[in-house]
Formats: structure tokens, C-alpha cells, sequence
């Protein structure tokens, strides 16, 4: 399904409108996140839940943000045909 945009700005990870929520499964554990977020001043919620699985993937989100991807450059039309025949990439390789 495809995400359709609504003319809103998300609010930013980690902020007191969207707090990164993790679940942990130990009380010491959550000490643990706890002291992450509070020393970074992050706003967060935690879950102790026992039965279920550790889930901290908004915590790894804040402490390792996603690089922005760099577009590789194109080859013009008229540009020279990086094969190097020395002719224009449109009559070389770019048919």
C-alpha cells in the first residue's frame, strides 16, 4: 500500500510530539535506555513488557541517523561517450 501524503510535516524522532518508543524486557534494561535518552534529551516512552521481545529500533534510529544518499552523475546527450570513443554518448552508447 502506498503512503499518500497529507500536506503534513512529520514531527521529528525523538521530539515531545513523536517520542521514540521502545519495548525491553527487564527492569534493568530499561534503566539502561532510560539513561540513553536522558543523557542525549531525547523524548521517549518505554514499555516493560517481560513475555514479549526487546524492540529498540527507534533508540538505534537516533544514535545511528540514515546518510543521505548521493546521486551519481549522469552522462549528457551531447556529453562525451564515457566509453572513450570520443564521440557524443547520444551516437555511441546512448542509443
Amino acid at each position: 500500500m502506498a503512503k499518500i501524503f497529507n500536506g503534513k510535516k512529520a514531527t521529528k524522532l525523538g521530539t515531545e510530539k513523536n517520542p521514540a518508543v521502545v519495548r525491553v524486557q527487564t527492569e534493568e534494561r530499561m534503566k539502561e535506555v532510560a539513561s540513553i535518552f536522558e543523557e542525549n534529551g531525547w523524548g521517549y516512552t518505554i514499555g516493560l513488557e517481560p513475555d514479549k521481545p526487546e524492540d529498540i529500533t527507534d533508540l538505534e534510529r537516533l544514535l545511528n541517523p540514515p546518510k543521505p544518499r548521493i546521486a551519481e552523475k549522469k552522462v549528457g546527450r551531447n556529453d562525451p561517450c564515457p566509453c572513450g570513443s570520443g564521440i557524443k554518448y547520444k551516437k555511441c552508447c546512448g542509443k
